[in-house]
Parts: C-alpha cells; sequence; structure tokens
C-alpha cells in the first residue's frame, strides 16, 4: 500500500516546533499534537510549502531564511493604544508589563489578533504618552529566521 502524503486542502495530525534566533515560539512535542487542515490559515504559507509531499510518519526539520516564513518586520505594526481604548476593549484595573501579549478583536468581532507589549507609558514621561501603551502587532519570528521541525502523525 502507497504511503499517505500531505497534499493541499489534507487535514493533519502531528506535532511540530517553530523557533528563532530566541528559542520556540510554539512546541507541541511536550504536549497533544495539533490537528489543522492545510490552506485554512493556521500556518503561514511558507511552513505549509514545507509539508507538501511528506509522507506519514515522517519526521523532518527545515530552516526557513529570514522573513520568508512570516514576512519583513513592519515598523507601522509597532502602535501606540491608548489607556482609554484598552479600558472599553477589556479590564479597566489591567497591568500591562513589557513582553505580555494581549489579544485584541477584530473591527468585526469574528477574530482575533495579537500584540506583545514593547513600551508602557508612565506619568511624567513628558512624550505625551503617558496614559498609552506601546504594542508590537508583527508576528514574533516576524524578519527572523525560523526552524521549522515536524513529525507527520496522520494525514485524512
Amino acid at each position: 500500500m502507497a504511503a499517505i502524503r500531505v497534499h493541499p486542502g489534507s487535514f493533519l495530525t502531528l506535532h511540530y516546533r517553530l523557533s528563532g534566533p530566541e528559542g520556540d515560539i510554539i512546541n507541541t512535542f511536550k504536549d497533544k499534537p495539533a490537528t489543522l487542515t492545510l490552506g485554512t490559515g493556521e500556518l503561514s504559507p511558507a511552513v505549509e510549502q514545507r509539508l507538501l509531499g511528506l509522507e506519514e510518519g515522517a519526521h523532518a526539520t527545515f530552516e526557513i531564511p529570514a522573513g520568508e516564513a512570516f514576512g519583513e518586520r513592519n515598523p507601522e505594526m509597532v502602535q501606540w493604544v491608548a489607556r482609554r481604548l484598552l479600558n472599553e476593549m477589556g479590564d479597566p484595573l489591567e497591568q500591562y508589563h513589557v513582553g505580555d501579549v494581549v489579544q485584541f478583536p477584530t473591527p468585526d468581532g469574528m477574530s482575533s489578533y495579537a500584540g506583545a507589549v514593547r513600551q508602557v507609558g508612565k506619568d511624567g514621561d513628558g512624550d505625551g504618552k503617558a496614559d498609552a501603551v506601546l504594542f508590537d502587532f508583527n508576528h514574533p519570528l516576524a524578519g527572523q529566521p525560523v526552524t521549522f521541525e515536524v513529525k507527520v502523525i496522520g494525514v485524512l
């Protein structure tokens, strides 16, 4: 019987690890495997491309060049968000710290996106940002080389 290979639209059960120069961003090898369908946007196109043609049971590691997996860093995606707006969207008592990842609803309310806290404005900063938080909405691996390790458990 021929081995089952990954193709566009495949439903997969797999373990995977995405890491950059700073270490792992996601690693399912220590937990339950992930299930996903290729082509639905759960993985970046560059990552999905490397899955195509792999056989069920395959274990592979790919080095993806800087910027290919999650695009280049976009400085316009680093933005100050007013506390007033953060309070309207969430808990007014929330304390933000550098490194925190915060989920924001999309305008239609049907999905969300994440931003990482880069700076918290403080009274007396003198830069007009005292009542705001600086978020980076770039993917954490944008503009960086990425290591993608995968073990394909099942293909449907």
